[in-house]
C-alpha cells in the first residue's frame, strides 16, 4: 500500500503563508536551500503521527493544496494512472538530491503528486 508522505500548500505570497501557519499551528517553516523558492514545513516531532510538507509559489490560479504519495517508480505509476483514466499534468521532474516528482489528476480532476526517492537525482 502506498502512503501520503508530503503535502504542498500553494500560495500567492509564500512568506505571508509561512507566517500564517507558524502563528496559527506553531509549525516550523524554513526556506529550502534548493534551486527553487520552496519553504519546508515541519508540523511536529519525529515519531508523532502526521506528515510534513512545503509551501510554494502558486504557479496555476487553480492550484490549492496537493498531497504527495511515495511511489517506487514515477514512470510506472504515471503509466498506471493514465491507464485508469487519470492524467499526468506535470511530467516527471528531478528534485536535486531528493528524487523525482510528477503531478497527476484523478478521474475527478483532483491533483496529487507522486514522488520517487532518489538522492542521486539531478
Amino acid at each position: 500500500m502506498l502512503r501520503v508522505v508530503h503535502f504542498e500548500i500553494n500560495a500567492d505570497d509564500p512568506e505571508r503563508a509561512a507566517k500564517f501557519y507558524q502563528e496559527i499551528f506553531g509549525w516550523k517553516i524554513k526556506k529550502w536551500e534548493g534551486p527553487i523558492d520552496y519553504w519546508l514545513v515541519t508540523t511536529g516531532p519525529e515519531g508523532q503521527p502526521g506528515i510534513n510538507g512545503g509551501i510554494m509559489k502558486r504557479m496555476n490560479p487553480q492550484a490549492s493544496t496537493y498531497n504527495t504519495v511515495d511511489v517506487p517508480s514515477v514512470d510506472e505509476l504515471s503509466k498506471k494512472i493514465t491507464e485508469h483514466g487519470g492524467k499526468v499534468v506535470v511530467p516527471k521532474t528531478a528534485v536535486p538530491g531528493v528524487g523525482y516528482v510528477a503531478y497527476c489528476a484523478d478521474t475527478e480532476g483532483n491533483v496529487f503528486g507522486i514522488m520517487q526517492e532518489d538522492a542521486t537525482a539531478k
